[in-house]
């Protein structure tokens, strides 16, 4: 897997692209859609969050374009300076890198960066997506908070280990061949 911090940089940036635009498909349709769709009337999700004007991100409706652009930032930024490098820690704690089976460290992995980033990605989420129109309540913040985290933690979770990380490694592997030959 990743060897230089170029390489580390790259895997974030492919993690990073799919994994957002699951979240925001997650998110738009399958948790807020039916909701979305009754506020407005329209009978698909695309059309309700037309017809509100886009996506609510700071008390401010903007496209769905701009959601996933700013997601994408956050999330990298966060997966670069703590996702990434907190997770090979935890997981370097509970096994010996040199010892343990590849597959079982890298599954260790996954687990403690789903394990930091998905609540933290929800706490940003619940200060973007805040209701800012019916006034701001640190409760309110804290309970939407923990809804997000209850609705994305589940699906972070085994859409990493069984959908996006295989999908990356194998992406990776394809794109960074020659520097393995090479090393060997």
């Amino acid at each position: 897997m990743p060897k230089n911090q170029f390489q580390r940089m790259v895997f974030a940036f492919l993690t990073v692209l799919v994994t957002v635009h699951a979240y925001v498909f997650y998110s738009l349709y399958v948790i807020n859609g039916n909701t979305f769709m009754s506020i407005t009337g329209e009978s698909s999700v695309l059309g309700a969050i037309n017809a509100m004007g886009g996506v609510s991100v700071l008390g401010t409706p903007v496209p769905i374009w701009a959601v996933v652009l700013i997601e994408f930032l956050l999330a990298y930024s966060l997966e670069i300076f703590m996702g990434s490098p907190c997770s090979f820690k935890l997981a370097a704690k509970v096994f010996n890198p040199a010892e343990a089976h590849p597959v079982i460290f890298e599954t260790t992995i996954i687990c403690a960066t789903v394990g930091l980033m998905c609540p933290a990605m929800s706490f940003l989420a619940a200060w973007l997506y805040y209701p800012y129109a019916m006034g701001f309540s640190i409760f309110t913040l804290l309970a939407n908070w923990l809804r997000l985290v209850c609705f994305n933690f589940p699906f972070a979770f085994f859409t990493q280990l069984f959908f996006i990380q295989p999908l990356i490694r194998t992406v990776f592997k394809l794109i960074f061949r020659n520097n393995a030959a090479e090393a060997n």
